[in-house]
């Protein structure tokens, strides 16, 4: 059954339809879910999201697509996005999303995945499409974005100035300030009119004059 089910879906990452569908032909198909459940075959993310088990993986599951999809509309970003981007050096274990939903924190098999509410003048922009590889894809924050994101949600923050922004940067948030001179500053100054943050409109000074 599991394999002819792993001919049926091409990919890691499926929803119960498409596992209903692939066990059309076989009696009792809901039976047949919880069989391979116990079995480990396929895992459950959440309801009505499942990946293969390890051992009928072709490869690795995409945790972003996972991400876009446990909870929407939503796009990766944070800690995550500039781990993934190389801005900070910290592995980082939990899946971070921006959400126009409410904050929401998943435990999953596969990890963590948290969400963080942005409001939705501010959530298009400075996002992307990233190819998984197999034909799919899925949000992501742009490094500016991001970058954008993980200020205005930061607590304790009180740079009003741009050197104490620039400590922040550096020290706080361990940001490779290197890399901020290929920023796009028009996207930054566009999403500090959005979030009206002078945070943000203090880091396009800085960048600008980086």
């Amino acid at each position: 059954m599991i394999d002819a089910l792993r001919l049926a879906v091409p990919f890691e990452e499926f929803d119960y339809q498409t596992l209903l569908h692939s066990l059309q032909n076989y009696a009792r198909p809901r039976d047949r879910i919880t069989r391979l459940l116990a079995a480990g075959a396929i895992v459950r993310v959440k309801k009505g999201l499942y990946v293969f088990g390890a051992a009928y993986r072709r490869g690795p599951c995409s945790l972003e697509l996972l991400a876009n999809l446990i909870s929407g509309p939503s796009y990766v970003s944070y800690e995550y996005a500039l781990a993934r981007y190389g801005l900070i050096p910290e592995h980082v274990a939990v899946m971070t999303s921006a959400t126009l939903g409410p904050a929401r924190t998943f435990a999953t098999p596969l990890g963590r995945f948290t969400y963080r509410p942005v409001p939705a003048r501010v959530f298009p922009v400075g996002v992307t499409r990233d190819n998984t590889g197999a034909g799919r894809a899925f949000l992501i924050a742009t490094r500016e974005k991001a970058l954008c994101d993980t200020l205005v949600a930061a607590r304790g923050v009180t740079a009003r100035t741009r050197g104490a922004l620039q400590h922040t940067l550096a020290d706080d948030l361990r940001i490779d300030t290197e890399q901020l001179a290929s920023f796009d500053t028009s996207v930054i100054s566009h999403l500090a009119d959005l979030w009206r943050s002078r945070r943000l409109a203090l880091l396009a000074e800085v960048i600008a004059r980086a």
